[in-house]
């Protein structure tokens, strides 16, 4: 029980610590932080791939009456 209880306390103080981070939360707006990739580009390459790729959307006519 003694185990379960310093096992207990060893894992309650490591997630209260927050691996260490500290300071306020900010998104970076530099410019090259807009060159780095996103967490779902870093999870799933493939879809990064695909979405660095322009889509172009078909190019609607403008109606004529006659």
């Amino acid at each position: 029980m003694l185990k379960a209880r310093h096992l207990l306390g060893l894992a309650a103080a490591a997630a209260l610590t927050g691996c260490g981070q500290s300071g306020p939360l900010y998104l970076p707006d530099s410019p090259a932080a807009a060159q780095r990739a996103t967490l779902p580009q870093t999870l799933n390459p493939a879809s990064a791939a695909l979405a660095a790729t322009p889509q172009t959307a078909p190019r609607a006519e403008p109606a004529t009456e006659q």
